[in-house]
C-alpha cells in the first residue's frame, strides 16, 4: 500500500511539472512596439528661473503613448540630460504611472535639475528632454526624439536657520518705537544662542524683541536673569537699566536664560571715518571696498542695506585701507580674527562693530 501511495504522489508530481512547463509556453511574450515621443512643449523654450516663483509651473512637458506587445500597465519618466549629453547621467525630472501621460515640472524642480548637470545660476544654459517608458522596472523604451530647451537657473535660498534679536527702549536709537531702525544683537559665530551687542545707550530702559513690529517675543530681564515673554497675553517682563549715557556690553544667552551687562571703556576707541567689505565675494573684489554706513547714534556701528554677493569671502577694512581690517571663521555672524569669511551667494543685509569686530549677515533679503 506504501510503494501504491509513493507512485500515485510521483505521477501527481510529474503532471503539476508538465503543467507548469505547458503554462509557461503559452505565456504571452510582451515586445516594444513603439517609443512614446514629446507632444508638447515645441522646441527652443527659454526658460529663466525665479526664486520667487519656485514653485510655479515652470515646464509642461505631453507625449504620445508608449506600445508594447500587450495590453500592461506603462510607467513613464521625464528626463533631462547637458545639451548633447547620451542621457547616461541624465536627470529624473518626474515620473508617471498608470499610464499618465504629462506632467508639470515645477520651477524647483527644474532649477535643481540644472544646477545638477552643471548649471551655473543665472546663466543660461541648453539641456536636452527626453520621454522613457518601461513595465514594472523593465522592458525600457526611450524616445527617439527629444527637444532642447534653455535654462537659467537661479541660485537658490541660503539656509539660514538663526534667529535675529532687536533692542528697544528710550536707551537705544529707536525709543519705544519696536520699527523704527531698532539695533540689532550681535550672535555670536560658535554658539548660535548667544547675542551681544557693545556701543552706545542712554540712560533709561531697554528689551529685546524677535520681529520689528511686534512686542512679543521678547526678552526682558532682572538680576542677571533673562525673563520671557512668547506671546502678547504673556506678563510683560522687566526692563534692562541704563544708569547713565556711556558704553556698555549687553549679552544674553536664551538657553540659559542669563544676561549681563556691563560698561565698556570706549576712550581707546579710533572713530573710523569709513568701513567697508571688500573680497572676492564683493561687487568690486579684492580691489576696493564697498563703503557702509556709519549710525549717527552710535559712531561705531555699521550697515549695509540689500546687497549682492556672490560665492566666495570677504572682510571688513577702515579707510579703504589694510592698515586696520576684521574677519571671522564663520558665516553670517561671529567676529574677531583675521580670516576671511566664507560668503554663500545671495543678497545680504548687513551689520558690522567696530569696537569688537562682529559682524551679522542676513541672507534672502
Amino acid at each position: 500500500m506504501k510503494n501504491i501511495y509513493k507512485i500515485l504522489i510521483a505521477f501527481i508530481g510529474v503532471l503539476m511539472v508538465s503543467c507548469n512547463a505547458d503554462d509557461v509556453d503559452n505565456r504571452p511574450i510582451l515586445n516594444d512596439v513603439s517609443t512614446p515621443e514629446i507632444t508638447a512643449p515645441a522646441t527652443g523654450q527659454n526658460i529663466v528661473l525665479d526664486v520667487n516663483k519656485a514653485a510655479d509651473e515652470a515646464l509642461k512637458v505631453t507625449w504620445s503613448a508608449a506600445e508594447y506587445s500587450t495590453s500592461v500597465a506603462i510607467k513613464y519618466t521625464v528626463l533631462i540630460d547637458k545639451k548633447g549629453g547620451d542621457f547616461s547621467a541624465a536627470k529624473t525630472l518626474q515620473a508617471t504611472t498608470n499610464g499618465i501621460k504629462e506632467v508639470s515640472i515645477l520651477s524647483r524642480e527644474l532649477n535643481q535639475a540644472a544646477i545638477d548637470l552643471g548649471g551655473k545660476p543665472e546663466v543660461a544654459a541648453m539641456y536636452d528632454v527626453k520621454i522613457s517608458s518601461n513595465v514594472s522596472g523593465g522592458f525600457v523604451q526611450v524616445s527617439k526624439g527629444l527637444i532642447t530647451i534653455t535654462v537659467t537657473p537661479y541660485t537658490g535660498k541660503v539656509t539660514y536657520d538663526f534667529n535675529d534679536w532687536y533692542l528697544v527702549g528710550d536707551a537705544t536709537v529707536s525709543g519705544w518705537d519696536n520699527n523704527k531702525g531698532n539695533q540689532i544683537l550681535f550672535r555670536s559665530g560658535t554658539n548660535a544662542n548667544e547675542y551681544k551687542f557693545t556701543g552706545f545707550y542712554k540712560k533709561g530702559y531697554f528689551k529685546a524683541i524677535k520681529n520689528l513690529g511686534s512686542w512679543a517675543p521678547m526678552y526682558g530681564g532682572s538680576a542677571g536673569t533673562l525673563a520671557y515673554r512668547g506671546t502678547d497675553s504673556d506678563p510683560d517682563p522687566a526692563s534692562f537699566e541704563i544708569p547713565a549715557d556711556g558704553y556698555y556690553t549687553f549679552t544674553m544667552d536664551v538657553q540659559k536664560l542669563t544676561y549681563s551687562l556691563v560698561p565698556y571703556n570706549a576712550s581707546a576707541a579710533v572713530t573710523y571715518s569709513t568701513v567697508g567689505i571688500i573680497g572676492s565675494a564683493t561687487a568690486k573684489g579684492w580691489d576696493a571696498s564697498t563703503a557702509m554706513v556709519k549710525s549717527s547714534f552710535s559712531a561705531h556701528v555699521w550697515s549695509l542695506g540689500v546687497t549682492s554677493l556672490n560665492d566666495g569671502e570677504m572682510k571688513f577694512r577702515a579707510n579703504d585701507a589694510w592698515d586696520v581690517s576684521w574677519g571671522g571663521k564663520t558665516a553670517f555672524s561671529g567676529g574677531g580674527t583675521g580670516d576671511n569669511i566664507p560668503v554663500a551667494k545671495s543678497k545680504y543685509v548687513i551689520y558690522f562693530n567696530d569696537l569688537d569686530g562682529s559682524y551679522l549677515m542676513i541672507p534672502n533679503q
